[in-house]
């Protein structure tokens, strides 16, 4: 297990190599000048290059990419062309936002997704559950930002039941902080419903009648029981490998989200950079995501041990 896990760690440092490659490439290849757009229409081209030379744009650009790696290896992520801030600073700053936003819409992802396939299961035999694979469908399919400006008209312009706009930490209240953010959570989370609980209704589906459960009931177990202490057990591992992927699609979910509701996140960080060519602002955001995603998908390979103790990695 250990082992494992110290190989799959540094299987980490060739894919962050070849994010860092891609992100660096597709940011200098994008059109437009920092210096220019720091400096404003009317500054005159000797300001800009003295303001290029000063930031290291004047550079080419395999020079650009091995100061910056460089600065990465050693934890610095580079300094904001445009407000000349520490870029790690600037995300640890922008965190704490898009953080709660993750939480609260996994949260609510479990919360309709687990219940709603349990129950399905459970009915499985009736007219609920074609519905529910038609529903499931409709709501993969869904974008995120026509849902989003949906719920906006509905529930902050016709019923203004929630804020469209602004943040509130927790610390300063948590009713507050809840008010809003869950018309943002519940449009990331309503989203990815559909996949959790459809994977966890098929891997449901496919234990619901194996012999282990077939020798359940026969020893007079209820099928309330059998379905939560035999069926949905062994669901569990198919599904968390489904679970870890969407945590990163909520995760770049954020960026329209943030973007929408006005939220102080890393996606409106993200956004915000890229209008103004703020490359090493957008290099860190993006390398930071992918960190994420990759952090997330070996928690979820280490949390198979546990949901089953019969996997073992040599």
């Amino acid at each position: 297990m250990i082992k494992y896990t110290i190989h799959r760690l540094l299987s980490v440092i060739p894919v962050m190599l070849v994010v860092s490659v891609i992100v660096f490439m597709i940011v200098h290849l994008t059109p437009g000048n920092p210096a220019f757009l720091i400096l404003g229409e009317d500054s005159s081209p000797e300001a800009v290059a003295a303001l290029e030379k000063q930031l290291g744009l004047d550079q080419p650009w395999y020079i650009q990419f091995f100061s910056w790696l460089s600065q990465i290896v050693t934890g610095d992520l580079g300094t904001s062309v445009y407000s000349s801030q520490p870029v790690t600073a600037l995300i640890v700053e922008n965190f704490g936002p898009t953080f709660s936003l993750m939480m609260l819409s996994m949260l609510l992802l479990l919360l309709i997704a687990i219940p709603t396939a349990i129950v399905i299961v459970a009915l499985r035999k009736t007219v609920m559950d074609p519905i529910f694979t038609t529903v499931s469908l409709f709501g993969v399919s869904i974008p995120e930002f026509w849902l989003a400006i949906l719920l906006v008209l509905g529930f902050g312009v016709a019923i203004p039941v929630f804020p469209v706009a602004g943040y509130i930490p927790i610390a300063e209240g948590v009713g507050d902080w809840l008010h809003h953010l869950l018309l943002p959570a519940f449009v990331l989370a309503i989203v990815e419903v559909g996949i959790i609980a459809r994977m966890l209704r098929d891997s449901m589906l496919e234990s619901v009648n194996q012999d282990y459960t077939k020798t359940a009931r026969a020893k007079g177990i209820k099928e309330r029981d059998v379905l939560m202490k035999h069926v949905f057990t062994n669901a569990l591992i198919p599904t968390t490998t489904v679970f870890g992927a969407t945590v990163a699609g909520l995760l770049g979910g954020t960026v329209i989200i943030e973007t929408l509701f006005t939220i102080p996140g890393i996606g409106q960080l993200l956004i915000d950079s890229i209008h103004r060519r703020d490359y090493p602002v957008v290099q860190g955001v993006v390398l930071f995501i992918a960190g994420i995603y990759v952090l997330v998908n070996l928690l979820v390979d280490l949390l198979y041990t546990l949901l089953d103790p019969r996997i073992r990695y040599d």
